[in-house]
This record gives structure tokens, C-alpha cells and sequence, in this order.
């Protein structure tokens, strides 16, 4: 390998490890959404988040125990600023688990993420000038899910979105009516590992 190609497959693996620096990634999750035509919405997530630069440097033995609960409190008062996490306990190698909940008006909110914008697992986003409500999940390069499954860690989980909402596309694994109330349909996605699609779907609100 020549020095060129050489620099740009280093920049290549520094890009990445910076990509994969400080990430949250949901490890085993169920995930619940309701949507509904007057743009009100409840968010539910329940399950353990990863990590990723706290697992990778106590699996290659790089975080002591005490660097790991200093980075424990860390995340502890990250989650606990947020007043939609109900309930916050780490559990061990870099993972925890979180049940966080909200719900209002997205035409008012316009966006709605858990974590956070900068932290994003799935968001819903009022498109005002388009008359769309976009649902999608968190975006992780080909590479980086490559890169994550060699790290040892893994994506399983469900989310489910139950709205009345007309819906004008979706990658959901299956769909159905409600069979309490016909008006309504569920959508399901089915995330079986960290290769599985990005969830999106985009309804029409107007």
C-alpha cells in the first residue's frame, strides 16, 4: 500500500472512530408512537441504550473501573436533565437502561426526538410547507453497522406507531387495522439487528 493510500484509509478510521465516539445506540428496545389527525402524539421508549465509546474502552480494557463510574455519572445526569426520562439505571459494560416518555402537540413542537437532535434514535418532524409528519430512526452508515457488529455489539427491538393519519409511504415490517378501532392502523417495525433497514415512514397531515 502506498503512503496516499495508506493516509486515506488512516483519515477513513479516524473519521469512523469519531463517528462512533460518544453514541448512544439502542442495544434491545420497544418502542411505542401514537399519532393521531390533530397532530397530538405520545412517544414511549423503554429498553437499553449502549454507549458505544464506554463499551469499546472497557472491552479493549482502556477504561478502568473508576474512569467507568465517572463516565456512569455522566450519563446518569445526561438523562436526568431531561424531564421525559421516568426511569434511568445502568446496568454494566456501557449499557443501561432508560424508559423516557413524552407527548404534546407536534404542529406546535415541529420536531420531537428521543434522545436529543444531537443524539438522535428516532425523531417525528411536522414538514409545515409539505403537510407531512416524517417518522425516522437513527442513521448509521453501511460501514459503522459493519463496524459495531465487529465490536461486539447488536440492535434488536420493535417500534410501533399507531396513528388515523393517512399514510403516504413506510418500510415498516408489516401494517394492520386497529381491532379495537378500525380508524386507526398500527404500523410495526421489527428491527432484528444492526443491519436491519432505517425506519421511515412520512404521513399526511393536511
Amino acid at each position: 500500500m502506498n503512503f496516499k493510500a495508506f493516509a486515506g484509509k488512516a483519515l477513513s478510521l479516524a473519521a469512523a472512530t469519531v463517528v462512533l465516539a460518544s453514541c448512544y445506540l439502542p442495544a434491545r428496545f420497544d418502542a411505542e408512537i401514537e399519532l393521531d389527525k390533530a397532530g397530538y402524539y405520545s412517544m414511549k421508549f423503554d429498553g437499553y441504550l449502549a454507549d458505544v465509546d464506554l463499551y469499546r474502552g472497557l472491552k479493549d480494557g482502556k477504561i478502568s473501573p473508576a474512569e467507568e463510574k465517572e463516565k456512569m455519572a455522566v450519563i446518569e445526569r445526561d438523562f436526568a436533565r431531561d424531564a421525559s426520562t421516568k426511569e434511568y439505571q445502568y446496568y454494566r459494560e456501557g449499557h443501561f437502561r432508560v424508559k423516557w416518555e413524552r407527548a404534546g402537540d407536534l404542529l406546535k413542537a415541529k420536531t420531537v426526538t428521543f434522545i436529543r437532535r444531537n443524539e438522535l434514535i428516532f425523531q417525528l418532524k411536522y414538514v409545515e410547507n409539505s403537510g407531512y409528519i416524517v417518522l425516522e430512526g437513527k442513521s448509521i452508515t453501511k460501514e459503522n453497522r459493519q463496524r459495531i457488529q465487529q465490536m461486539g455489539l447488536g440492535m434488536q427491538g420493535q417500534i410501533r406507531v399507531k396513528t388515523d393519519l393517512p399514510v403516504k409511504s413506510h418500510n415498516a415490517t408489516s401494517e394492520k387495522k386497529d381491532p379495537r378501532d378500525p380508524r386507526f392502523k398500527w404500523l410495526v417495525w421489527d428491527i432484528a439487528s444492526i443491519m436491519s433497514p432505517r425506519p421511515r415512514a412520512v404521513f399526511i397531515i393536511e
